[in-house]
């Protein structure tokens, strides 16, 4: 908590003391790149936070979505606040950030995508696991650097694919099938590309 305060407070001081150092005819043209120092401040700010170094063509949505659910409690079935499931988490992840209806459970979800190795994951990738089981039974999203969040037994957080128990049972990535995209985003139009059998 003294870090997030901190952090805030060091963004404010940087914040105000640009604002005294400007002089008056160049406000116009700093108005314009308020909103991308804002966006760089927040960058900053969510990797330091996250452990994620986010770049230039980071989704920004995807890491303020994770930040705002952090910490909200597990609860099998569960689909809000009070308690999210990681099946529910995701699907709800991929609704708001990427705008697309996603199946509810991890196997189903599995369904959706085509595999990807561990090393090809990108960030918006999803990560499935078969924990003590021999089918998939866990959903997270790759946020980059190896990491990825997730609802775990302790609430939603941030986990490593190399801490050993992820790492132990981590079964594959997958990227959201060409296909599912197009008629998950468009309806109708998903028709005509369902049958194209090399979907990427």
């Amino acid at each position: 908590m003294k870090k997030i305060i901190l952090a805030i407070a060091l963004t404010l001081s940087v914040l105000a003391s640009q604002a005294q150092t400007k002089n008056v005819p160049a406000v116009t043209t700093t108005d314009d790149k308020a909103p991308d120092e804002q966006e760089g401040l927040a960058k900053t700010y969510l990797s330091q936070i996250m452990g994620v170094a986010l770049s230039a063509t980071s989704n920004m949505k995807l890491f303020h979505f994770v930040y705002d659910w952090i910490g909200t409690p597990y609860h099998f079935g569960g689909s809000s606040r009070k308690g999210i499931d990681c099946s529910a988490f995701t699907k709800e992840l991929y609704s708001e950030v990427f705008n697309l209806d996603i199946k509810r459970s991890s196997r189903d979800i599995f369904s959706m995508v085509n595999p990807v190795g561990k090393d090809d994951l990108k960030e918006g990738d999803l990560v499935f696991f078969k924990i003590h089981s021999r089918r998939i039974s866990h959903v997270g999203i790759y946020l980059g650097g190896g990491k990825f969040a997730h609802a775990s037994s302790r609430g939603v957080a941030i986990s490593s694919l190399d801490d050993n128990y992820y790492s132990r049972y981590f079964y594959k990535g997958g990227r959201l099938l060409a296909s599912f995209k197009d008629e998950l985003s468009s309806g109708a139009s998903a028709s005509t590309d369902a049958g194209d059998p090399d979907n990427n």
